[in-house]
């Protein structure tokens, strides 16, 4: 498959079987990542790559957060509740990548570039793993920022979550895209 060809036709797949994947398919997603550019070749990223019960540290920390940001007046069954449901979001593939940002302070590359690089690895994951015959998504939301769900993961200071690439075998095909056309979102400065 040609770059070009990969980048139109890449979709997010939140749908996968719960069968395993081949570690060898996960450590070529992890390789395609750690190419990604980065100003001064900082390589900020960190993965955690949870697999079978290795995943429930994700599902405590959505299960915490839930808790922690509940009514207060839930029954403790309707809070037991809620807790399970949301431990259960770990579960929706059968690999959930974790991708963080560890910039190092003092150094001169300024931390939103950090960011992008990140953001650029985890496409570089993306576009590896629609390459692979791999479903995967890349989620997010406020609990991805959460500080319990920073510490679910040991991370501290400047390091910050950029989100969890879920991945498995697709379950459903992936469905047609739509963009706006590049006419629209482009303005050409030539004098």
């Amino acid at each position: 498959m040609n770059v070009k060809d990969a980048i139109l036709s890449r979709r997010s797949i939140g749908r996968v079987k719960p069968d395993a994947v081949d570690p060898k398919l996960i450590e070529e997603l992890l390789e395609a990542a750690v190419w990604a550019p980065n100003h001064r070749n900082t390589e900020p990223w960190r993965f955690i790559v949870m697999t079978g019960e290795g995943r429930k540290v994700l599902g405590r920390a959505y299960g915490d957060i839930a808790a922690e940001e509940a009514d207060d007046k839930l029954s403790e069954e309707e809070l037991q509740l809620l807790y399970s449901k949301q431990e259960l979001k770990a579960l929706r593939a059968p690999v959930v990548i974790a991708v963080a940002m560890c910039h190092t302070p003092g150094l001169v590359v300024p931390w939103i570039e950090e960011i992008a690089a990140v953001h650029a690895a985890i496409q570089n994951m993306l576009l590896t793993a629609h390459a692979l015959g791999l479903g995967a998504i890349w989620r997010t939301g406020d609990p991805t920022y959460h500080p319990k769900m920073k510490a679910a993961f040991g991370f501290q200071g400047e390091e910050e979550l950029a989100g969890f690439i879920y991945v498995g075998h697709p379950e459903v095909p992936a469905g047609q895209g739509k963009r706006s056309e590049f006419q629209q979102k482009t303005v050409w400065l030539t004098e």
